[in-house]
């Protein structure tokens, strides 16, 4: 299950208090990592924002949600 859909579902919150507190996440892991896992950590954390991204390109183009 994607981390945002999580953050909306179990917290509760709206998808830009999600995006938000994804992104506090993000700059928080990245700094406590040592320097050799910052780019692992990058990595990981683009990729939940590209499927976040392809959900919500999915959602669009259903017609069901339209």
């Amino acid at each position: 299950m994607d981390l945002l859909k999580e953050l909306k579902e179990k917290a509760g919150l709206t998808n830009e208090q999600a995006l938000k507190t994804f992104e506090i996440l993000k700059e928080y892991v990245s700094g406590k990592v040592p320097v050799f896992l910052a780019g692992t950590v990058e990595k990981w954390f683009n990729d939940i924002e590209k499927r976040a991204g392809q959900a919500e390109d999915k959602k669009e183009d259903d017609f069901l949600e339209h």
